[in-house]
């Protein structure tokens, strides 16, 4: 996506009047946008999109983070997340179940979600600071040893493997624990620097990397 053209194009594929997207700032905060809102006039800085508005679609940006999207099946309403590390050691996914819940008397036991493709653990090497980010954010030690991992040496070599993170998987646990069914979560499973072809890694192609956008729209409350 570069230009408000995209964006406009992007609308009428879903059926929407506009995209509203963030300015996103790796964090949990949450934008609200519903039908007596008004719309912002410019991106607000923020990592969560909920809304209830069936007139607009609600998009997230990614290039190696984790684009998650939510949908109440029974109330109607939408969420779009964006969760690199900082926001998954926030627990960004679970600030929009929150917001949701609040906002539009959503239940997670309702909510199907969709996790969009990201870097994978494959390519994803992080430093031990991380595990520590993450553990002074509160999360068990068991999901922290479930979500780092470091591979075993080359054969012949005694080299130690660099810690890798599944972020994606992270988020599809945090989710689980917050109450949606395993069983409502889809995660595409691709990862960004291992298909380039087709699409987009900060990690792989730095400056060069676009983006790609999670979009979804609320069809309104059935």
């Amino acid at each position: 996506l570069a230009d408000a053209s995209d964006y406009e194009q992007l609308a009428r594929a879903v059926g929407a009047e506009k995209v509203v997207t963030l300015t996103q700032v790796h964090g949990a905060a949450v934008c609200v946008v519903d039908r007596t809102s008004q719309l912002p006039e410019s991106r607000p800085e923020a990592d969560v999109l909920v809304s209830d508005d069936p007139h607009v679609a609600v998009a997230v940006r990614a290039a190696d983070c984790v684009p998650i999207l939510m949908a109440d099946r029974k109330g109607g309403a939408v969420a779009a997340v964006h969760a690199g590390w900082r926001g998954t050691a926030a627990r960004a996914a679970v600030a929009a179940l929150q917001a949701m819940a609040r906002e539009y008397g959503t239940h997670p036991r309702d909510v199907v979600a969709a996790i969009g493709p990201s870097i994978g653990p494959c390519c994803y090497q992080v430093g031990s600071e991380l595990v520590d980010t993450f553990a002074a954010a509160g999360h068990e030690r068991y999901l922290i040893d479930r979500w780092f991992s470091t591979p075993p040496p080359p054969r012949g070599s005694q080299e130690r493997q660099q810690l890798r993170l599944n972020v994606a998987g992270a988020n599809s646990d945090q989710l689980i624990l917050a109450g949606v069914p395993s069983e409502q979560i889809y995660d595409v499973n691709l990862c960004t620097a291992m298909h380039l072809d087709v699409l987009t890694s900060y990690r792989a192609e730095k400056e060069k990397a676009s983006r790609i956008a999670g979009v979804i729209r609320s069809t309104g409350t059935p």
